[in-house]
């Protein structure tokens, strides 16, 4: 029997799964419902929600394997990049894909999906 550990469940998911020393984080945004966050302002919001769940799960951005990005318009790839540059700069790098897709509200610019050791 294998040993899965759900944290911050849902009817519809968990926030964190550990499964065999792998952490797996649901996909993360950020953008208030009553504002209108810019990219680079939703990029570190959803940053800034893995390193707390990651903390949460006893990982870390040093431990990240994966990472993919799902991105609303690639006109805003660069900008987006320039706040996840920051983020990842003193740690080792991850995996990673960056993806264009439609969001499930239009007011999200980006999503971020992170597998991690813990």
């Amino acid at each position: 029997m294998s040993n899965i550990e759900r944290i911050q469940s849902t009817e519809r998911m968990s926030r964190i799964v550990k499964h065999n020393g792998t952490v797996y984080l649901c996909g993360q945004t950020a953008c208030p419902a009553d504002e209108a966050w810019n990219i680079q302002q939703q990029t570190q919001g959803c940053l800034d929600k893995i390193d707390a769940l990651l903390a949460e799960a006893g990982s870390s951005r040093d431990q990240l394997l994966s990472v993919t990005i799902y991105i609303r318009d690639m006109k805003d790839f660069k900008a987006m990049n320039e706040v996840y540059d920051s983020w990842i700069a003193s740690v080792e790098k991850p995996a990673r894909a960056c993806v264009e897709a439609r969001m499930a509200r239009q007011d999200l610019l980006v999503e971020f999906s992170v597998i991690a050791a813990y």
